[in-house]
């Protein structure tokens, strides 16, 4: 793992935490280590958390983390990982994208944890390597670095480089390199010890089945959905989509209100609004290119379809999104 040589152990590991990080996907990646090193007897892996500016940060959940350190302090680490969250594509910060290309020079490994891909992305960490980010984000990023080698997965290992789609998976990564630094036994029991049964492989995908997600087993109604999902930005007529999974609009649409109880022009028309409201939420695009991104060739026609179905407008959903002034100004007066 991380390039170095095991016998010279602790292999030492620092965690930038960027504001809005994600709790869970952070704790999923320190919790192995130190499970690691209690199953071990030994002090296999060590870490220490970073801040932008050594002070305190919070993640999406609120609760704070005080870091041992700024990224722009001098580091003996052999790898760092970004831990990002909500907002990454906002990040905008040309001293720390600096420091990172500096660090990418020297340690053995650099990775992103979540949505930490989008910030080494956008400090060109990633050109040439295989990468991937949370599902939710994945359509952005191909779209804004159509030339990266993109992927679903829950995680790719690609020489020097570690990403990870967030949530659960970077314990799934870290169990994995674990069993490769040291070996297979010693990774079952820590995952056996996290009570993480089901250790899975770096190419399984992030989401869950379209039968798991809905709760539908109908093989037309779930070829249906497949294709609908897989329509967002360029929407496709039902009568079309019938047609792929051999059946009449008329039994598309009944298949629908029995299982389902609505339309599949209803069903695609939320599939496509949900989408929306995860591209207000969680980045900076444009209103406007958010309809174009979700299938809607007028924003007016958006704004009411998005104001009908979840009760406010766009652009109310985009501003509570946002931290407001007095949040922003008590996080950046917190006492490190």
């Amino acid at each position: 793992m991380f390039g170095k040589d095991v016998s010279g152990t602790p292999q030492n590991i620092d965690f930038l935490l960027l504001p809005q990080f994600s709790m869970l996907a952070f704790t999923s990646s320190i919790e192995p280590l130190r499970a690691a090193n209690r199953m071990s007897g030994q002090t296999l892996y060590s870490w220490r958390t970073l801040s932008i500016d050594g002070s305190q940060v919070k993640a999406s959940n609120g609760v704070a983390i005080n870091p041992g350190a700024s990224i722009h302090e001098p580091s003996s680490a052999d790898a760092l990982f970004v831990c990002a969250g909500l907002n990454a594509t906002n990040f905008d910060d040309h001293k720390t994208t600096s420091r990172l290309k500096e660090l990418a020079r020297d340690l053995s490994t650099i990775g992103g944890v979540c949505t930490g891909s989008i910030v080494l992305a956008q400090a060109g960490l990633l050109d040439g390597y295989r990468c991937t980010v949370h599902w939710e984000e994945v359509e952005e990023f191909v779209e804004v670095f159509p030339e990266l080698d993109i992927t679903a997965t829950l995680f790719e290992i690609d020489r020097d480089r570690y990403t990870c789609s967030g949530g659960t998976a970077p314990l799934d990564m870290f169990l994995y390199s674990i069993s490769k630094d040291h070996s297979a036994e010693l990774a079952i029991s820590v995952a056996e010890q996290l009570l993480h049964s089901f250790v899975r492989e770096p190419h399984e995908p992030q989401r869950r089945s379209i039968s798991h997600r809905t709760g539908i087993n109908h093989p037309k109604i779930l070829g249906a959905i497949a294709h609908m999902e897989a329509y967002v930005e360029t929407p496709i007529p039902v009568s079309d989509i019938a047609k792929s999974v051999d059946v009449s609009a008329r039994q598309l649409e009944r298949l629908f209100r029995t299982s389902l109880d609505t339309t599949p022009t209803r069903y695609y028309l939320e599939i496509r609004l949900n989408k929306a409201k995860q591209l207000l939420a969680q980045t900076s695009m444009p209103i406007l290119q958010v309809a174009v991104s979700t299938g809607f060739t007028s924003s007016a026609h958006f704004a009411k379809s998005f104001r009908t179905t979840f009760g406010h407008p766009p652009s109310a959903e985009r501003n509570a999104s946002r931290p407001t002034a007095s949040t922003t100004q008590a996080t950046a007066a917190s006492p490190k």
